[in-house]
């Protein structure tokens, strides 16, 4: 069963397309001999990037597992988005 709409994908992907062009300044910047603090702030912005992209596919989970029908032991959902969740940096 598809956990993510057209508009979700396609957020997720332009996301995941921006932050490989991050990443591939950040190399750039470590082959040119950039100094130290200026390539952690590009990968602090490529960590938080991809943590709001994680925050995005989570979010999309979440909302299929609390719209699919209950199941009888409501702790089954819980350990579903509590796995979710505690996949996220």
């Amino acid at each position: 069963m598809e956990t993510r709409t057209s508009e979700v994908n396609a957020d997720l992907s332009a996301r995941l397309r921006r932050i490989e062009g991050q990443v591939r300044g950040v190399q750039r910047m470590v082959e040119e001999g950039r100094e130290c603090p200026e390539i952690l702030q590009q990968m602090t912005a490529v960590r938080s990037a991809m943590h709001q992209a994680g925050l995005l596919l989570a979010r999309a989970y979440m909302a299929k597992v609390l719209t699919e029908p209950a199941p009888d032991e409501p702790e089954l959902v819980l350990d579903k988005l509590m796995g979710a969740l505690s996949k996220i940096d």
